[in-house]
C-alpha cells in the first residue's frame, strides 16, 4: 500500500504524452532518462538532540530535456519527482516524500516519523530503501532511479510532554498528556501577559492564531502564528492545551485555603510553583479540604477579566503522597494522625508527578531585609564615589530576585547590599562571571560591564546575576493599542526617556515599557514605581496631549500635560 506524506497537486503540463501541437506542428521532447539518486549518509542515528537538524540529504541527476522547437523551453516543473521510501527492498509498501528542491534534506524528526511509520523499531538500526520516481506528468509512465539503502536508528517520540518554550525554543518546563492524546495540562507560574509557545515531542510548535481576538485558539502554522499569552493578572494558572480541539485555556487559582478542622490561607511559592501552609492541629485525626476559587479564561472569554468564568478547584491526596485535583465544589480530605504543628506543601511544578509533603514543624517565611538592593561602586565615575543612590527593586521576596536599569560607569567594580551603609554584608564576585559570594566574604568586587545603560537582574536565592545592554526603549498599549512598539527618545541624562503622546481613549489594560524591541523585556509598575516584569501601568487621564517621561534612575513614570 502507499501512504502519502505530502501530496503534489496535479500540474497542467505543456506536454501530453511527450508531445503537443502548435500551429499545426508536432512538438516532441527528448532526453528524459532515469536519474541517479545519491545520499550524503548511509547510516543515520536519530536522537532528541538532532531531531531539528538536517540528517540526510538526497540528490539526483537531472535530465536535459530538449524540445524539437528550439524557441520553446520545457517548464521547470517537468519532470515530476517523488521520493519513495520503504522498509522492504521490493517496495511492496512505501511512503512518498515530495522534495522541496534538489537536493532534498530531511530533518531528524521527519526521518524519525518516516522510520517509525514504516515499522522500524526505536533504538534499533534497520535499513530504509529510497528511490526517485520521475515522470513527465501525472498520467505518463514513470521511470525509477537506482535504490539507495540507508541504515536508520529511530528514537521513541515522547508525546506525553508538551514543552513550554520561549521564542528562542528554550524550554522552562512542560505540560503533561498522560494518555499521549494531544491534550496537555499543568500548573504554571505566570507573569501578567507572560507569553510562551508549546512544543510537542514530534516537534510541532503551537501558538495562537495570528489574528486579534484569537488568544485562545491554537495554530501550528509557524509562519503566521503568535505566541500564547496569559491575561493581565499574574499568578498560578492551570493551563490546558487541547491540540485536538485547537483551543487552550488558563485557570487562575485565586488563593488557596484549608477548610474544616484546619482553616488557613496558603502562601504561594512562585519560584517552586508550590503552595505552603503551616498549621496547628489541636486533636488527633484532624481533617480538612484544600481548594481555591478560580477564574477561567478561554476561547469564549478571551483575556477579559470580567468575562472570565468563575469556578473552583480542589486538591485530592492519594497514595504515596501523590496529589490529584478536580474542578468541582468538593474534594477529598487531608488528615493528620496526631495533634501538633505541621507544614503542608503542595508541589505543582512537575505535572506528571503532582505531590504533597506533610511535615511536622513550622516553616517561617521571613520578610525581606529590604525592598532595594544597593549597588555601591557601579557608577562611582558618575557620582564621584561609592554611594547608595543606585539600587535594584525587589521583584519577589520569596524568590529574592531584584532588577532594574542602571547607568554604569565603574572604576573598580561594585558590590551588592541589602542594607545601606551596612559594610560587611556585601555580596561579592563568585568564582565565575554571573555568580555571587554571600556575606561575609573575602572575595573581590563584582565585575561591572562597560560604561552604558544596562538591565541588571539578580537572584540572591541562587546567588546569580546577569546583564542585558539597553539599546532602545519603547512603549505599547496606550489607548489599548498593542499593534506596535513606539520608541521613546533618550534624554540628556542617561536612563531618562520621553515621548509626546496623545490620550484618546480610557485604558482597560494599561500599557508597558519595553526594552530592545523585545516583548520579553518589559517594565510595568506598582505603588513603588517602575518594576521589571511588573503588572501593566494603569493611568487615569483626560483626553489630550502629554509628555510621557520614563526615569529608570528614580524608578518613576510621569505624564505632563502639554
Amino acid at each position: 500500500m502507499k501512504r502519502f506524506i505530502k501530496y503534489i497537486p496535479a500540474l497542467f503540463l505543456l506536454l501530453a504524452l511527450a508531445a503537443c501541437e502548435k500551429d499545426g506542428d508536432l512538438i516532441t521532447v527528448s532526453g528524459f532518462e532515469a536519474g541517479q539518486l545519491t545520499a550524503n549518509n548511509n547510516t543515520v542515528e536519530i536522537t532528541a538532540d538532532n531531531q531539528e537538524a538536517a540528517v540526510l540529504a538526497l540528490g539526483w541527476t537531472e535530465s536535459e530535456l530538449v524540445l524539437s522547437d528550439p524557441s520553446m523551453k520545457a517548464p521547470s516543473s517537468i519532470p515530476l519527482v517523488e521520493i519513495e521510501v520503504s522498509a522492504s527492498e521490493d517496495f511492496a509498501s512505501f511512503s512518498i516524500v515530495s522534495p522541496s528542491g534538489n537536493p532534498h534534506t530531511l530533518k531528524g524528526l521527519a526521518l524519525n516519523t518516516l522510520a517509525l511509520e514504516l515499522g522500524l523499531e526505536a533504538g534499533t538500526a534497520a535499513p530504509l530503501y529510497f528511490r526517485a520516481n520521475m515522470a513527465l506528468g501525472k498520467n505518463t509512465d514513470a521511470v525509477y532511479s537506482n535504490i539507495l539503502t540507508v541504515a536508520v536508528t529511530p528514537f521513541e517520540t515522547d508525546m506525553s510532554k508538551g514543552f513550554i518554550v520561549n521564542a528562542e525554543g528554550e524550554a522552562s518546563g512542560y505540560l503533561y498528556s498522560p494518555n499521549s492524546n494531544g491534550v496537555y495540562s499543568g500548573f504554571m507560574n505566570a507573569t501578567a501577559w507572560g507569553n510562551w509557545f508549546m512544543k510537542e515531542g514530534d516537534g510541532t510548535l503551537w501558538g495562537n492564531v495570528g489574528e486579534d481576538g484569537n488568544e485562545f485558539r491554537l495554530s501550528s502554522e509557524t509562519a503566521s502564528h503568535w505566541n500564547l499569552w496569559f491575561p493581565g493578572v499574574g499568578g498560578c494558572y492551570l493551563s490546558t492545551v487541547n491540540t485536538l480541539d485547537g483551543e487552550w485555556s488558563a485557570t487562575l487559582l485565586q488563593g488557596l485555603q484549608a477548610s474544616g478542622d484546619i482553616a488557613g490561607d496558603f502562601t504561594y511559592l512562585k519560584a517552586e510553583t508550590a503552595w505552603m501552609l503551616t498549621f496547628t492541629a489541636e486533636t488527633a485525626g484532624a481533617s480538612f479540604t484544600v481548594g481555591s476559587s478560580t477564574k477561567t479564561y478561554n476561547v469564549s472569554t478571551g483575556t477579559n477579566d470580567e468575562a472570565a468564568a468563575d469556578g473552583e478547584i480542589n486538591f485530592i491526596p492519594t497514595s504515596d503522597n501523590k496529589l490529584d485535583y478536580q474542578l468541582t465544589e468538593s474534594g477529598s480530605s487531608f488528615t493528620v494522625n496526631e495533634a501538633g504543628t505541621y507544614t503542608l506543601t503542595l508541589h505543582l511544578a512537575d505535572p506528571a508527578n503532582l505531590r504533597y509533603t506533610l511535615e511536622q514543624g513550622e516553616v517561617v517565611i521571613e520578610d525581606p531585609i529590604s525592598d532595594k538592593l544597593y549597588l555601591p561602586g557601579i557608577d562611582d565615575l558618575i557620582r564621584g564615589g561609592w554611594t547608595f543612590d543606585t539600587y535594584l527593586r525587589l521583584q519577589s521576596d520569596l524568590d529574592s530576585t531584584f532588577a532594574g536599569i542602571v547607568n554604569v560607569d565603574s572604576e573598580w567594580g561594585y558590590v551588592m547590599m541589602l542594607e545601606a551603609e551596612n559594610w560587611g554584608s556585601e555580596y561579592k564576585q563568585g568564582e565565575t562571571a554571573g555568580s555571587l559570594m554571600p556575606p561575609p566574604s573575602e572575595a573581590g568586587n563584582i565585575a561591572a560591564p562597560e560604561a552604558g545603560l544596562w538591565l541588571i537582574e539578580t537572584d540572591l536565592k541562587n546567588l546569580s546575576y546577569q546583564y542585558t545592554e539597553v539599546s532602545e526603549v519603547g512603549y505599547s498599549g496606550l489607548n489599548d493599542d498593542w499593534a506596535d512598539i513606539s520608541l521613546l527618545t533618550a534624554g540628556e541624562t542617561p536612563g531618562v526617556f520621553t515621548a509626546e503622546v496623545s490620550i484618546s481613549a480610557p485604558s482597560e489594560w494599561g500599557f508597558q515599557i519595553l526594552l530592545n524591541n523585545d516583548w520579553n523585556l518589559i517594565f510595568g509598575a506598582d505603588e513603588g514605581g517602575l518594576l521589571y516584569k511588573g503588572a501593566n501601568i494603569n493611568y487615569d487621564l483626560e483626553n489630550g496631549n502629554y509628555l510621557l517621561k520614563v526615569d529608570f534612575n528614580t524608578h518613576s513614570i510621569t505624564f505632563e500635560a502639554i
